[in-house]
């Protein structure tokens, strides 16, 4: 009986909302390890959407830095997700700085400014992943903060409001951004392809 007691105690220190585990495991460290099984795979995709080459090694330090830093999530700033995916941008952020600093001077890593707009290294990801030229080109067009927003949202499947708490703003500032942004886009777009085929038909005549 009292083998069976102390199981089902267990296997409820290993349930719950993901908030609920992350402030528990600060008193509890075993309610942090279903946060891992959890999350590894969308974290995992979003680092290799980014940096594919070290994904896993980052990954690893990814978990290693959201455990020994737990005690800093606060439920009342946003979700234990959204927490999660912030302390993989810190850890990509790192990794692009030890790559600038590692890159010798005048290289085309050292002068693409990665850390504080890592467009180059996600446009690759969309050209390896065939998205149209167009839509490339128009998401090239967006302001950093608005582009890593949509991105989020789009790639990730953050909410809004998770999505900037990654960024590190207010939900409404990243609500006003978004809207700004998905104008832009279909600006953009439409100017760009009616820009192609107004060449397409010249060509053809």
């Amino acid at each position: 009986m009292t083998r069976e007691v102390r199981t089902d105690a267990a296997a409820d220190r290993h349930t719950g909302r993901d908030d609920e585990l992350l402030l528990r495991s600060k008193q509890d460290p075993t309610a942090f390890e279903p946060l891992v099984a959890r999350h590894s795979a969308a974290l995992h995709g979003y680092l290799v959407r980014r940096a594919p080459d070290a994904a896993d090694d980052l990954l690893s330090e990814l978990w290693l830095r959201a455990y020994a830093g737990r005690h800093g999530f606060d439920a009342a700033r946003g979700t234990a997700r959204a927490w999660l995916f912030g302390v993989a941008r810190h850890v990509l952020a790192a990794h692009w700085r030890r790559l600038e600093t590692e890159a010798p001077p005048g290289s085309a890593r050292f002068t693409e400014g990665i850390v504080s707009d890592p467009w180059h290294a996600v446009d690759q990801r969309l050209d390896a992943a065939a998205v149209s030229p167009v839509l490339r080109h128009a998401l090239a067009k967006l302001p950093a903060v608005e582009r890593e927003l949509m991105l989020l949202i789009a790639w990730e499947q953050l909410t809004p409001t998770e999505a900037a708490s990654v960024v590190g703003i207010r939900p409404g500032t990243a609500r006003s951004r978004l809207h700004r942004a998905r104008t832009r886009l279909r600006e953009r777009l439409g100017a760009l392809v009616s820009s192609t085929q107004t060449s397409k038909t010249g060509e053809s005549a």
